[in-house]
């Protein structure tokens, strides 16, 4: 069996991909600055270096790399048995998926899988642990196949509902409306749901430039684009995470709607940051 092709980010050929019409059309000058704010330069060595890293291996290397460091409290509520839906807050885009893959892939032996961000499938070490969003286009017609593949497998699943980043409101940093799938399936593929909180949040100039996009009217997620920068910001740091008890399926009844449960959820999330 060949081996996958290594990955290495490459600013121009994602712009073809992902813009194939305007890519031509981008000032040399913009392609720049965009190699500049992924750190093109800085992540293509740890690219290198890890590439026959796969799944939680290469979760590893990456935290390792970051020099990231956490703090796990209530490690004694992950189940030991069974298949669980992991819901959790997302302040970073960064170390926060990182952090919760890594935790849960190694206490179930890397029997875990997530539902990120489709670009993230170019890393071929954390691509078999993925089920690919499209966020800035149409799904693929079989992304409900996918996701139901996931659920009804015999891994562990991570969720962020929110889907993007956490936001910052009336100077509170928080994520916005979740969304009810993990409601859904979890309920049709009978999972408990595991409340996960983590502690952590972006620079300033992060929540500025989502919050003046919105107020601008700009539907496409710029901020999505500083995500790696906010990610080496982030490095050196300790974070705390915080494992919720499973919440039984059963209790998503008909007294309210799947929006309300998550919404519920989300605050049952929020909620643990509060416990000492």
């Amino acid at each position: 069996m060949s081996e996958a092709p290594l990955f290495l980010i490459d600013v121009e050929k994602i712009l073809r991909e992902k813009a194939p019409k305007q890519s031509k059309y981008i000032p040399s000058f913009v392609v720049s600055y965009l190699k500049r704010i992924v750190h093109q330069e800085e992540l293509n060595p740890f690219l290198r270096d890890s590439q026959h890293k796969v799944g939680v291996d290469f979760l590893k290397a990456s935290l390792d790399f970051l020099d990231t460091k956490l703090i796990i409290k209530g490690e004694e509520n992950l189940p030991k048995e069974g298949l669980y839906t992991f819901v959790s807050n997302h302040p970073l885009g960064g170390q926060d998926g990182l952090a919760l893959g890594y935790v849960l892939g190694t206490f179930y032996n890397g029997k875990v899988k997530y539902m990120v961000n489709d670009l993230l499938m170019h890393l071929h070490g954390l691509a078999p642990l993925c089920i690919p969003i499209n966020k800035v286009g149409r799904q693929p017609k079989d992304f409900p196949r996918m996701v139901d593949a996931g659920f009804g497998s015999d891994n562990q699943m991570i969720v962020f509902p929110a889907d993007l980043c956490s936001r910052r409101k009336n100077g509170v940093i928080r994520d916005v409306a979740w969304k009810k799938t993990f409601i859904i399936k979890s309920v049709q593929f009978q999972r408990d749901v595991v409340p996960i909180h983590f502690e952590g949040q972006n620079s300033n100039f992060f929540y500025n430039l989502a919050n003046i996009c919105k107020r601008l009217g700009i539907k496409f997620n710029i901020a999505m684009l500083y995500l790696a920068d906010e990610m080496m910001k982030n490095r050196h740091k300790t974070f705390t995470i915080t494992i919720g008890k499973p919440i039984p399926w059963q209790t998503f009844d008909k007294s309210k709607t799947p929006v309300e449960w998550a919404a519920c959820v989300r605050e049952t999330v929020y909620n643990l940051d509060k416990q000492p």
